[in-house]
């Protein structure tokens, strides 16, 4: 006999007791009765089952469903009755509802219940977060077997409720072979079995959907009394909310707990569950309270008992309305008491040790988002990243804090590097704006919201965007990236206007737990601005540690590779040095070629030889005589670069091409040498799009063939390196720049037309084993790096396509010829299909050209290739050089009219 005394509830003495005395209706009570007592029998054993498949879920036996009775009495007070008829469905919706619960519900099984392409779903899904990598289709065939367990689990939770809704006609087979019905009462199954299958099912509804699905009142059968109508929606609601009240010990009795030892989230639920009493209705509040207080080791607990009667009190809150905008009556139970607050919620259910604040992450899922997006698996293993967040937000405090305060002008921002018995530290400091409790609590921490745009902290700090401030924080997560560099995290802030009192410490250990929030020792100075120190998970110096991309393993050098342009000066300390070094204020946009030149590549003396700052002198004239603006509209500087990058090669890969975003380190490049602004097209900001647009690119690339000109630099090698990128920039070349190279040597636009006079087949190679140089110009073998002569009538188009971010601006597709875009959708290698493709490159710009030399169109050259199968290969006169696959191009015979 269960503990739930389920008989001895008014709802239940009410309707399906037997009433003692005359009663009319006595058969047709006892026949329901029966019937629920015989069901409640038969589904114990199937409920007894679910513990076997979800054993870390609380308890969903009979016991629960007995429960529920009891709950459904709290919910609808005096308001709301039930007449027999309406009970007994409830009744068997109660013992529904989680009957699914368990792997023994489903009779073929879960996989096949699901069926075949959502449970292969399900199992990607799995397979993908465990593994980090997409399974194929013999890993679904066959999945790991904790990764299959783990589906059912979640394939039951997610399916329950429908698969309810089945199991009132579900039938089993006896060992006599006879079916066994839950409900074994033809008759009643037949009459109600439909509504208590939709009602089972309803509880994992959306709550306006139970107006729409159960609307409208049930007439009474014929053999029934007249006034046993049944009211669908009021089932409907009493059920859902019974459902979700029914929290208390007696979910997670103590001996059971620790028998089945449930791990991660599930344990708090037990935790939290097992300190729970018996709910009790206070006017319309339901209260619950914790039979002991919570220690700080179970707070997590404790908050996920806030949030969890939270949701209760957004069910009851949401029926109740839903009853009243129809007009019925309205259930007594209508929100739960002291969940508006932690405060609040503290009085009901008790913490000793420690206080409460809710500085929680606002988002859905806190712990996987936050470690997924707050660390690795968004910026990739560079701790580096986390320094270059830190340092401009501590940036933007200190402008936001002279847009509020003009005559502020002592910003700064110190960076210092400690080790204590092999514990290093970082710490970054500013004496900027600061933050008061509740920016700190739900600004910062409100994951994926930028504090600076919130309306909240707009309010709190009036003038922000009068005192022409612009924050670079963009997606409202930079501030996680601390935890690449280590998970413990101390902030200290105070606000720049604010008392001494008011300064509060944050204390993190990952992003996985709850912050804690704790005012300041009242004894002790406390600066303006705020103060992050995070304890290191390595050695700064070890590989891939915070030092690793410095030349000499010294912060300031991190911080100078890192911020390539400050408003405020930002002073270094190195480990055990008394003294430090100081970043001084530079602008970008008005600083000379030779100062970016300096700032962007810095002369690193302690590592380098004379020799190789010599060269980097060199480096740094040639950079200053080549180097042109990338203007923007209003004619501001938005990048200072040359086009193409021999610098690069020739210093050993030092001199990249930088894009910043405000001033930061972004990515870098190799098509240029310099910087262009950018904008981050993703989260991470280790990406960016060019501020500049195609046009303001394209007058900076014309800018920059102008200056090869004017300084006679433009010769073929470089021609030839930068075909590619004008050809998609301008979608033509100019007549003299060489494109392609032939038996002669290098072809020019200009050239083609002669050329191709003298031939009446061309061969276009475009094919392993041939490779092109430029330095000088030639075509070799790939492997051998043997060079080719190549046969009279071969031309080998020599293009480089532009490299990222310039690839961006003028991607592949940009040219492509518009008439022969519906051929994209062919499903074979047509003529037609193969020149849409190769239209926006200079092999489509050289058919072109040869299309009007030998005044013929693109289908008589390409059309007879098709018809080949695209299989021409040729070989040049060295018989040990192998074939070289292209397409033999030949001029079409004029026919005579």
């Amino acid at each position: 006999m269960s503990e739930h005394d389920y008989t001895s509830t008014s709802l239940w003495q009410s309707t399906l007791a037997a009433c003692p005395g005359d009663d009319p209706h006595s058969e047709q009570r006892e026949r329901l009765r029966t019937s629920y007592l015989k069901l409640r029998q038969e589904a114990a054993t199937l409920l007894q089952e679910n513990a076997r498949s979800v054993p870390d879920f609380t308890v969903h036996d009979i016991s629960h469903v007995d429960a529920l009775w009891e709950t459904a009495d709290l919910v609808c007070g005096k308001e709301v009755t039930l007449n027999p008829a309406e009970a007994y469905v409830l009744g068997c919706a109660f013992v529904l509802h989680d009957a699914a619960m368990g792997e023994a519900a489903y009779a073929p099984g879960v996989p096949a219940s699901l069926g075949e392409e959502r449970w292969r779903d399900l199992l990607s899904v799995a397979y993908y977060r465990q593994e980090g990598c997409w399974p194929d289709q013999e890993q679904l065939d066959a999945p790991p077997a904790e990764i299959a367990a783990a589906c059912r689990v979640t394939a039951i939770r997610e399916s329950h409720a429908e698969q309810a809704r089945r199991l009132v006609d579900q039938a089993w087979r006896s060992s006599a072979g006879n079916d066994i019905y839950l409900i074994d009462d033809v008759r009643l199954r037949e009459a109600y079995g439909p509504l208590i299958g939709s009602l089972a099912a309803s509880h994992w509804w959306p709550v306006d959907r139970l107006a729409d699905e159960f609307r409208r009142r049930l007439n009474s059968w014929p053999w029934q009394s007249r006034d046993w109508t049944i009211d669908p929606l009021k089932l409907a609601c009493i059920l859902r909310l019974a459902d979700a009240a029914q929290i208390d010990g007696r979910r997670a009795p103590t001996l059971l707990f620790a028998l089945r030892n449930p791990q991660e989230s599930s344990r708090e639920h037990w935790r939290f569950q097992t300190y729970t009493g018996r709910p009790d209705l206070n006017g319309d509040r339901v209260t619950y309270t914790s039979q002991r207080p919570f220690l700080p080791e179970d707070a997590s607990s404790w908050w996920l008992a806030l949030g969890y009667l939270r949701g209760i009190d957004q069910e009851l809150k949401a029926v109740d309305a839903l009853l009243h905008d129809l007009g019925k009556d309205r259930l007594a139970a209508r929100a739960v008491a002291g969940v508006d607050s932690p405060e609040r919620f503290a009085e009901h259910f008790p913490v000793q040790g420690w206080r409460p604040i809710d500085a929680t992450i606002k988002v859905s899922d806190v712990p996987a988002l936050v470690k997924s997006l707050g660390g690795e698996q968004l910026y990739g293993n560079e701790p580096e990243v986390g320094v270059r967040e830190l340092v401009q937000n501590a940036q933007d405090a200190i402008l936001a804090r002279q847009a509020l305060q003009p005559d502020f002008t002592d910003g700064r921002i110190e960076i210092r590097l400690t080790e204590t018995s092999g514990s290093w530290r970082l710490e970054v400091c500013d004496n900027g704006v600061g933050m008061d409790e509740e920016t700190l609590t739900h600004g910062l921490l409100d994951f994926g919201n930028s504090g600076w745009s919130s309306p909240g902290l707009r309010n709190r700090l009036p003038g922000l965007a009068s005192g022409g401030f612009k924050p670079s924080g963009r997606f409202g997560i930079g501030f996680f990236s601390v935890f690449l560099l280590g998970d413990h995290v101390e902030l200290i802030t105070r606000r720049y206007d604010a008392s001494v009192q008011d300064a509060r410490r944050l204390t993190l250990k990952g992003p996985s737990h709850r912050p804690l929030l704790t005012p300041m020792p009242t004894q002790g100075w406390v600066a303006e601005g705020t103060t992050v120190r995070v304890t290191l998970k390595k050695s700064p110096n070890d590989t891939l540690g915070l030092l690793y991309r410095t030349e000499d393993d010294r912060l300031s050098q991190l911080v100078q590779r890192l911020v390539l342009e400050n408003s405020v000066p930002i002073h270094t300390r190195e480990p055990a040095s008394a003294t430090g070094d100081t970043l001084a204020p530079f602008s970008l946009a008005t600083a000379s070629p030779e100062q970016v030149f300096d700032r962007l590549y810095p002369a690193e003396l302690d590592s380098w030889s004379i020799g190789e700052e010599k060269q980097r002198l060199e480096m740094r004239e040639e950079f200053a005589a080549r180097a042109t603006e990338v203007l923007d509209d209003s004619g501001a500087r938005i990048g200072l670069a040359t086009l193409w990058n021999s610098v690069y090669y020739r210093g050993g890969h030092r001199y990249r091409g930088i894009v910043t975003v405000n001033g930061f380190l972004a990515d870098q490049a190799t098509p240029f040498v310099g910087y262009l602004g950018g904008r981050p097209n993703r989260a991470s900001r280790d990406r960016a799009d060019l501020v500049a647009n195609q046009e303001q690119v394209r007058q900076w690339m014309r800018t920059q063939v102008q200056q090869l000109r004017d300084t006679e630099q433009f010769g073929e090698p470089l021609q030839l390196e930068l075909a590619g990128t004008l050809y998609r920039a301008f979608d033509t070349l100019p007549d003299d720049v060489a494109f392609a190279l032939t038996s002669q040597g290098p072809m020019r636009p200009r050239d083609i037309a002669e050329w191709a006079a003298r031939h009446d087949q061309i061969f276009l190679a475009v094919g392993a084993p041939l490779a092109w140089n430029t330095r000088p110009p030639g075509v070799y073998h790939y492997l051998s790096w043997q060079r080719v002569q190549l046969p009279d009538s071969w031309i080998l188009i020599c293009e480089k396509y532009p490299g990222s971010p310039l690839f961006e601006v003028f991607p592949y597709t940009e040219n492509r010829d518009t008439a022969y875009q519906s051929a994209s959708n062919d499903t074979r290698a047509t003529w037609q299909k193969r020149w849409w493709r190769m239209s926006s490159d200079l092999d489509g710009y050289f058919l072109r050209s040869l299309c009007e030399a030998w005044s013929c169109t693109l289908e008589s050259l390409l059309a007879p290739i098709e018809k080949r199968n695209w299989s021409d290969t040729l070989s040049p006169e060295d018989e040990n050089f192998g074939s070289v696959w292209g397409y033999l191009l030949r001029r079409p015979v004029a026919t005579s009219t």
